[in-house]
């Protein structure tokens, strides 16, 4: 009879089942108003029919599995009425009449060297939840210790905070970022520009400077891509690292939803100096101001074309005056 009890108390509200309903399809049952609990809780935005019915559907996962439950537009009143479990409870009351239900306690864990003991208090020096025997008789005998409520409300604090930090500087690493990806635009943009007035210079020239011109090209070149490929994979460093603080922070938001303060605990310290890693950006390099400039490779043409201007075919000097002219040429560029 202990073990049909069992099977008769709401997960919910503790109590013996009011008009059970079956949650489909895992075949778990809830009294019908703490379905309809759970289901406002979880659909906090839809609309309600005189202050309970919900008419534009959702869903809510089964306390009992975490199976995703999808309601239509009727919502909990949609879900089938467990008839079978309704009289089993009736014949159940009529037989037991004086019998109290009992009450139903949610599992703790309980400590590895005291079985019988259950984790009750939390040891500040080992960082772990522990038992009370522990700190009388066993290995934390020696040690701090605080009870187990304090120290969760503690670092929950905590773990709330550096949440908070890593969002705010996972915005900051996006802002970052996006500056550099206009930093790479910026250098395509000046790049181009760059290498049109080079272009422009050297088609003045003719075919004696065509040789030159390629070569100034290919340093403009050399040096935009030398460029590029740090600003790539600087971006690409910062996103890898923004990859990793938000799985980082994806577990912590986990972390936070867990409500058993021992197993809680258990984890929330290393995750906490993790999130508190996460926040530090200093081993990422940082784009310096003008990085994206390319006005070094503006050319000058003065010279060359006072040298140009001397050439002549007013004597039988010309054709070695050219070509001593072009050499000259050449070599200012």
């Amino acid at each position: 009879m202990e073990s049909l009890e069992k099977q008769l108390i709401c997960p919910i509200c503790l109590e013996m089942f009011t008009k059970p309903v079956v949650i489909l399809p895992c075949q778990h049952n809830l009294c019908r108003k703490c379905a309809n609990d759970v289901f406002q809780a979880s659909n906090p935005y839809l609309s309600a029919r005189s202050g309970s019915t919900v008419t534009s559907g959702g869903r809510f996962r089964c306390p009992s599995c975490r199976h995703e439950v999808v309601l239509d537009r009727h919502g909990v009143y949609g879900l089938q009425r467990n008839l079978l479990v309704e009289n089993i409870i009736d014949m159940y009351k009529q037989g037991n009449t004086s019998k109290p239900v009992p009450e139903v306690k949610t599992d703790q864990p309980m400590c590895e060297e005291h079985e019988d003991e259950k984790i009750n208090i939390y040891c500040i020096t080992c960082s772990v939840p522990t038992c009370s025997l522990c700190k009388v008789f066993g290995a934390h005998k020696n040690c701090n210790v605080a009870p187990l409520n304090d120290v969760f409300g503690q670092q929950k604090v905590e773990l709330t905070d550096c949440v908070s930090m890593l969002v705010g500087n996972n915005e900051r690493v996006q802002a970052i970022i996006s500056q550099l990806d206009e930093t790479c635009r910026a250098i395509d943009e000046n790049s181009r520009r760059q290498k049109s007035r080079v272009c422009e210079t050297f088609d003045h020239l003719f075919v004696l400077l065509e040789e030159k011109k390629s070569e100034m090209t290919l340093r403009i070149n050399a040096e935009q891509e030398e460029k590029l490929d740090y600003i790539r994979g600087l971006r690409r460093k910062y996103s890898e690292h923004l990859e990793g603080t938000a799985k980082l922070l994806e577990t912590a938001i986990q972390t936070m939803d867990e409500s058993e303060m021992a197993v809680f605990l258990q984890t929330a310290k290393p995750l906490l100096l993790k999130l508190v890693e996460g926040t530090n950006t200093s081993h990422l390099d940082k784009v310096q101001h003008g990085y994206e400039n390319m006005e070094h490779f503006k050319a000058n043409f003065d010279c060359q074309r006072k040298a140009l201007a001397q050439i002549s075919f007013r004597n039988s000097h010309a054709a070695g005056a050219m070509i001593k002219t072009a050499e000259m040429l050449i070599y200012l560029l």
